[in-house]
């Protein structure tokens, strides 16, 4: 047994009595997390605006980072960063390990000022620090941002993996196009029913059954394969794929890279605090929490699961270059659905599949919980109807849902064929919305001359630089560094515009705090193991 595949290699199909098994294990897991959140959830007030958009203000730390990570995690990831780790190799790790580092700031830093705020959106804060023109315009953008970008892009990564290992095209008699587009809508219409019925609550507490899914299904695939590849020994499994390509297991990447060392240090982290200390999507699941600690405990659990995580979204890539050499350097986004296909026994199949559904879920659920709660606590309630009372909240709150999965389905057969692969794709259009809010969230918590003109004036000026410079004009510069060459210029325009039109008083960052606010004894501690932990990968795997 020699290990090797190509893509050549004759198409895996399932005779009746596997597909009879995979079918009945995709039903039986997804049935099963569906009556689980409904069993705790059937006592919860979902008619209340804490209840529905924060579940009641009492998730625990565990289900926090289950949350989190499922949120952050789906097919855009398994799909797109193992495409992306197949033919540049483990440089992408960035966009995880150094993560960690962030959800440090976010947990000693910004969610203790959230929570002592009694905030349920991160808009909500922008207006306490500059004004309601500024509120409504970072929720239009997150709207907009939500509609145009995540979803879609979810969506339609979910239906390529279920395209590509159950044949669904071939199962309807259709084409590949229409396969594709039915798994979509099937997909988005089953996500939106978990968000608009259930909120945050429901959301949160099946990523929890899911999180435990993907761990293991997303730990078997890479398993298997050095199984399968060592011919029994998964140790020396990975040490011919090493042998075969050393140079995919260095994680400096090069100048000419897909992803320069040297952004850690420009864009990147600015594109990292943005997305897990002020991302409405990431940071509603701490404002959630039961309190501080609970809140504090999640946020560093997370951090913890984003080191291991790579096993999962990195490792099978560079796997795939072991087996299918360079055959799908023109079509990366195909190598873990094939991978999968390959080292996957046929009776998990099913199971794997629910996995899927269950990573496409959990983030386009959660996405759509966060746009409903923008909709209806900022756009809604400060601009149509300000003495909305709270079951018309969660009632707009849901048909902005629904409108918003409509649009992402729509949406999502036009994102395909992406040159540098979907989860490039989705990194360049965040920079469009992500690093001109961050700017000003960031000038908002340490600048206070910095006015409610300046921060309007640096959001579209960011906006018109980057649009330009990635999507017009050639510029020979990584994207990452535009995040960071626009953070400046941000910063410099709110500074400048402030100086002509200076900051008015302000109510103060000051609010109801919600929950108790006693820290996580454990918090210090745990964050200097992970800063430890961080910088460890790249001493260890920097010289490979």
């Amino acid at each position: 047994m020699s290990g090797r595949l190509s893509a050549e290699d004759d198409h895996l199909t399932m005779p009746l009595s596997s597909t009879i098994i995979a079918a009945s294990s995709f039903v039986g897991f997804t049935l099963f997390v569906g009556i689980y959140a409904w069993i705790r959830m059937r006592n919860d007030n979902l008619s209340t605006k804490d209840g529905y958009f924060l579940g009641g203000r009492s998730l625990t730390g565990g289900v926090i980072a289950a949350s989190m990570i499922m949120t952050n995690i789906s097919t855009e990831h398994l799909i797109g960063m193992n495409g992306s780790a197949y033919k540049n190799g483990f440089v992408i790790i960035a966009w995880e390990v150094t993560s960690a580092l962030a959800l440090i700031v976010a947990a000693v830093y910004f969610v203790p000022r959230y929570l002592s705020m009694g905030l349920t959106t991160i808009p909500e804060y922008l207006e306490r620090r500059f004004d309601k023109g500024t509120r409504s315009l970072i929720a239009l953008f997150l709207l907009v941002s939500f509609a145009v970008t995540l979803l879609p892009i979810v969506l339609y990564t979910g239906a390529i993996n279920l395209e590509s290992i159950f044949n669904i095209s071939g199962i309807l008699g259709v084409d590949r196009g229409t396969g594709l587009w039915v798994t979509v809508v099937i997909v988005g219409c089953l996500g939106a029913a978990y968000a608009i019925i259930g909120g945050l609550k429901a959301v949160s507490v099946s990523d929890v059954i899911y999180g435990y899914g993907l761990l293991f299904g997303g730990l078997l695939i890479p398993v298997l394969a050095l199984v399968y590849i060592g011919e029994g020994n998964p140790l020396q499994g990975v040490t011919k794929v090493f042998e075969y390509s050393p140079a995919k297991f260095n994680v400096i990447g090069k100048e000419d890279s897909v992803l320069p060392f040297s952004t850690l240090f420009t864009g990147l982290i600015i594109n990292q605090l943005y997305f897990w200390c002020m991302n409405q999507t990431i940071v509603q699941r701490a404002l959630g929490a039961k309190n501080l600690k609970e809140a504090q405990r999640g946020l560093l659990y997370t951090g913890l699961l984003k080191i291991l995580v790579p096993f999962i979204i990195v490792l099978p890539g560079v796997i795939g270059y072991y087996y299918f050499h360079d055959a799908y350097y023109d079509n990366q986004d195909m190598v873990y659905p094939e991978l999968v296909k390959h080292v996957l026994p046929m009776p998990l199949w099913g199971l794997f599949a629910a996995v899927i559904v269950g990573a496409v879920l959990s983030t386009f659920n959660a996405v759509l919980n966060s746009a409903s709660t923008i909709f209806s606590i900022d756009i809604y309630q400060q601009l149509i109807k300000k003495d909305a009372e709270e079951k018309r909240l969660v009632k707009m709150g849901r048909l902005v849902a629904t409108l918003l999965a409509a649009t992402s389905i729509t949406a999502a057969p036009f994102v395909a064929d992406a040159p540098e692969g979907l989860y490039q794709l989705l990194q360049e259009l965040n920079g469009i919305f992500f690093i001109p809010i961050a700017s000003i969230m960031i000038g908002g918590f340490f600048f206070k001359s910095i006015s409610a003109q300046g921060a309007k004036t640096a959001l579209f000026t960011g906006l018109v630089f980057y649009v330009s410079c990635t999507f017009i004009f050639e510029v020979n510069l990584h994207f990452v560094h535009i995040w960071g060459i626009e953070f400046l210029l941000n910063m410099a325009v709110m500074l400048g515009i402030s100086r002509f039109y200076p900051a008015k008083p302000i109510a103060g960052e000051t609010g109801s705090t919600a929950v108790p606010m006693e820290e996580w004894r454990y918090t210090r501690p745990f964050a200097v193991v992970l800063v430890i932990v961080t910088l460890a990968i790249y001493l260890l795997l920097g010289n490979v």
